[in-house]
């Protein structure tokens, strides 16, 4: 499963798809092709050199200093025959009943404050599901925090990965079933109806995220979600 982020600046690699969905497909590619047996090592060596092989050398100067230009994505993995999961990025799942998942650093500081902006505005709160001034406040802090991209967090976007951040869930021999998804699902249950369901209530009582689950960004008009969202379960 592949999550890629959402360009917070103007600049594009494709002409056809966004800088997220961009580095979804290039990694896509790669696990396609990826022999059986890789570890979790040689996958971060591979997307990171997949990924990389998009930026032209010239580009690198800029990109060190700006990660935020840099193609990214989250992923998870199960690889079978290793029995393990990976968890490089912002992404969760469900092993039995038992949650995991490897947020961000700060996202959810970042969170709370946009809820407390929003909370303390004179505006109509639907007016934010429409112009979301709160986010664009927060805007500058998230470009900072990304400084710390594959510093203090790890993703995959073309610069050497921290493994020491990618988070490794290793399973016994017993059947498990397993979902794996995107953060785009407020709240991870263990079949899509009920994520959908939870995915719903909370589009419905709270549209701006500031409540008990509180995101960098709202329901915009006209969308059933605030992100993208990605669900997959199996047996293994």
């Amino acid at each position: 499963m592949i999550d890629g982020s959402t360009s917070k600046t103007n600049k594009r690699y494709s002409l056809f798809r966004s800088n997220g969905c961009y580095a979804m497909h290039i990694i896509s590619q790669l696990l396609r092709r990826m022999p059986k047996d890789t570890s979790c090592h040689q996958f971060c060596l591979m997307a990171t050199k997949a990924i990389a092989s998009h930026y032209r050398k010239s580009q690198l100067p800029q990109l060190t200093a700006h990660p935020e230009e840099r193609l990214t994505a989250s992923c998870i993995v199960f690889s079978r025959l290793r029995r393990e999961i990976w968890m490089v990025g912002d992404c969760q799942c469900l092993v039995g009943n038992q949650y995991y998942d490897n947020p961000k650093p700060y996202e959810q500081e970042l969170a709370e404050q946009r809820a407390a902006i929003i909370r303390q505005s004179s505006l109509p709160h639907d007016q934010f599901l429409t112009n979301d001034t709160a986010r664009t406040a927060i805007i500058p802090r998230m470009l900072e925090t990304m400084q710390n991209q594959n510093k203090t967090y790890a993703v995959i976007d073309g610069f050497p990965i921290p493994e020491q951040h990618v988070r490794i869930l290793t399973l016994d021999f017993q059947p498990w079933e397993i979902v794996l998804a995107s953060d785009g699902y407020p709240f991870l249950e263990p079949t899509l109806e009920a994520s959908e369901a939870r995915l719903a209530h909370q589009k419905a009582t709270d549209p701006l995220n500031i409540g008990e689950f509180k995101a960098t960004k709202a329901f915009s008009k006209g969308n059933n979600s605030f992100d993208d969202r990605a669900y997959i379960r199996f047996k293994a």
